[in-house]
């Protein structure tokens, strides 16, 4: 596990482009996937880095929400995938209310009209794809309503010191905390760091929160995104960590732990 962990905190690094935060609260660690660093020129640190450096804690939580995507389970942007369960109501149409499953190829089956095209659309581009089908041969001016019941087709990763690291769905939307808890909690060697791995564009991100700051509403506790990766630091890779930021001096530009 520990060399798991070692190798997402490298990915990030080796991408290498840092923002960072005061020492309360979330520090936010920016990177890019073309491997350069920004770290050792002057200029790159005050022009050309992704992020300017923060000064305060909001800023940084701010940054972390901005990077939220509608595409997040619960929001009106989130598009479904295999495996979701999605409630279809048909009004005054009993016989048309249906529970039903996307399959692993992205659809379902619906009465009257067969296979509808599901993953990768919203529930409102689905009502009016059932809605259209309906109308054109059995029900005039149908109203169509689309929910998803269950999101099984986003997920989001707990690792490190936790009582049970694993794969989780998001069951609708998931804080940071939450995750945590899915997970069974933090184990004793934690000190309470924590790490949000997120992709967004193409490039690789980091930010470090405190699990006491989350929990005493310090700082904002970040709604997680499909795939993000919640990542807690044992002391043992902290010690690792401290001897790679004292060798490597592009290191040094990445994250303090």
């Amino acid at each position: 596990m520990v060399a798991r962990m070692a190798v997402l905190v490298m990915a990030a690094f080796t991408a290498g482009c840092v923002a960072s935060s005061a020492d309360k609260g979330a520090a936010v660690v920016t990177g890019s996937t073309s491997g350069s660093s920004y770290a050792d020129s002057p200029a790159a640190s005050s022009t050309d880095a992704i992020k300017p450096a923060r000064t305060a804690t909001a800023e940084a939580a701010n940054e972390a929400r901005l990077a939220t995507a509608a595409g997040t389970p619960g929001s009106d942007g989130y598009r479904v995938g295999a495996l979701d369960v999605l409630t279809i109501n048909v009004f005054k149409v009993d016989d048309l209310n249906k529970t039903v499953q996307v399959s692993e190829s992205g659809k379902f089956s619906f009465p009257l009209i067969g296979e509808v095209q599901a993953s990768g659309k919203t529930v409102s581009e689905i009502e009016k794809t059932i809605g259209s089908q309906l109308e054109t041969n059995y029900l005039r001016n149908p109203q169509v309503t689309v929910l998803v019941k269950e999101y099984n087709s986003h997920r989001i990763t707990v690792e490190g010191a936790v009582k049970k690291p694993g794969v989780f769905p998001m069951q609708g939307p998931m804080s940071m905390l939450q995750a945590i808890a899915s997970s069974g909690g933090v184990n004793e060697d934690s000190d309470g760091t924590l790490l949000l791995f997120r992709k967004v564009d193409g490039r690789t991100g980091v930010v470090r929160y405190s699990m006491n700051d989350l929990r005493q509403q310090k700082t904002e506790d970040p709604d997680l995104q499909p795939g993000d990766i919640v990542m807690v630091p044992s002391s043992d890779l902290k010690v690792g960590m401290r001897y790679l930021l004292q060798t490597a001096p592009l290191a040094r530009s990445f994250l303090l732990l």
